[in-house]
C-alpha cells in the first residue's frame, strides 16, 4: 500500500465557528465518504448545543438511500447532495418544531483518498438547504496531493464555511486549496 504525504492538514477553524454559535441558526448536519471532522470540530467549541441538532455520517448505500429516499446514481453529485440536504432540513423542522429561529440542513458527500486506487477524481460536493431554498458547492481535489486526513480536512473547512454562509457570516476564501485543486460555490444570496 502506498502512503501519500498528508500535506497540509488543517486545523479547526475555532473562531468562524464561535461566530456560528453566536447565531440564532439551529442545524442539522449529515456527511459521507469525507466532511466527517466537521462534526467533531463543531461540537467541540463551546455553544455546539445552541447550534448542532444532530449530526450524522450514513456511509452505508443503504443508510444513504433510507436517508434520501432512494439508492442515486451516484453518491458524489451535487443532486445526492442537495437531496441530503433537503433530509437534513427536515429532520431539523422534526427536532425543533417550535419554528422560532432559522433551521438549516447541510450535507456533504466526497470520494476521497481510499486504501485502493480510485479511478475517478478525488471530490466532494456540500450543499445547504434553508427557507432561501438549496446552495451547493463542488470541490475538485488535486488527486495524489495530499492523504485522507488532509483532503477530509479541506471538505470539513468547506462544509463549516457552507454552515457559516447559513448563518449570513461571510468567509474568507477557502485555505489550503492549491493550483490543481477546483472549488465551484454559488452566487451570494444575501
Amino acid at each position: 500500500m502506498t502512503r501519500l504525504p498528508d500535506v497540509g492538514t488543517a486545523a479547526a477553524p475555532l473562531e468562524l465557528i464561535a461566530r456560528i454559535h453566536g447565531t440564532d441558526t439551529r442545524c442539522v448536519l449529515v456527511v459521507t465518504g469525507g466532511g466527517v471532522a466537521s462534526l467533531s470540530w463543531l461540537l467541540g467549541v463551546p455553544g455546539a448545543s445552541r447550534t448542532v441538532l444532530e449530526g450524522t455520517v450514513p456511509y452505508a448505500t443503504t443508510a444513504l438511500t433510507e436517508l434520501i429516499g432512494y439508492e442515486p446514481a451516484q453518491a458524489v453529485s451535487a443532486a445526492t447532495a442537495e437531496a441530503m440536504a433537503r433530509a437534513a432540513m427536515a429532520r431539523a423542522g422534526k427536532l425543533d418544531p417550535d419554528g422560532g429561529v432559522p433551521l438549516v440542513g447541510v450535507a456533504a458527500t466526497a470520494a476521497l483518498v481510499s486504501d485502493r486506487p480510485k479511478r475517478g477524481e478525488h471530490r466532494a460536493q456540500v450543499a445547504v438547504a434553508d427557507k432561501h431554498g438549496v446552495r451547493s458547492w463542488s470541490l475538485v481535489l488535486d488527486k495524489g496531493r495530499r492523504g485522507r486526513t488532509a483532503e477530509d480536512a479541506l471538505v470539513s473547512h468547506l462544509v463549516v464555511a457552507a454552515l457559516a454562509d447559513a448563518c449570513g457570516i461571510a468567509t474568507e476564501p477557502l485555505a489550503g486549496l492549491g493550483p490543481g485543486d477546483v472549488l465551484t460555490a454559488p452566487q451570494p444570496q444575501r
